[in-house]
């Protein structure tokens, strides 16, 4: 019989360098999107923050307004009114109207959704980028292998004990 023991020994230095909270940076990124990642000194992310939330917002409103327009010659060319006169008359039917429609309210939707995606997606790249803010990624990486051999007085079989450093 043959036992295998593994210790991984990740260097046991503690720093003592001021905590980055992943905490704080999650409820300060989710009060305002982007300040999760100036706490975490990432400014590069701000901009692209704002510039996909602030798409997504665009997208959504452009689709209200031609969901709205849309909305709006269908019920006159349903009102059965000579006085409202939809702007789309001799272009589409009403069918095309509906169709129309509900492409915008539907885009409109997305583009809400993507929205919600995007605010999450901000607290949680606060959130990892904080858990990783005091994580070393210098050129000084070593690996120690060790073998031991633990030769025991009893009946067990011998133990083979392989220890790994990474500093």
């Amino acid at each position: 019989m043959f036992f295998a023991v593994f210790n991984i020994d990740a260097g046991a230095q503690q720093s003592h360098e001021k905590t980055h909270s992943p905490r704080k940076a999650s409820i300060i990124s989710a009060i305002l999107p982007g300040t999760g990642q100036y706490y975490n000194k990432k400014y590069w992310k701000i901009p692209i923050v704002y510039m996909s939330m602030g798409t997504a917002f665009y997208i959504a409103k452009w689709n209200q307004n031609q969901y709205q327009t849309f909305r709006k010659a269908f019920e006159y060319r349903t009102d059965e009114l000579e006085e409202t006169v939809d702007s789309y008359e001799n272009q589409y039917s009403e069918l095309n109207l509906v169709t129309i429609k509900n492409y915008h309210r539907k885009n409109r939707d997305l583009a809400y959704i993507i929205i919600a995606g995007l605010y999450a997606l901000n607290v949680i790249d606060a959130s990892v980028d904080a858990h990783l803010f005091n994580f070393n990624i210098s050129e000084d990486l070593t690996f120690h292998l060790s073998p031991t051999h633990i030769n025991n007085q009893q009946s067990f079989p011998d133990i083979f004990s392989i220890t790994l450093n990474l500093n």
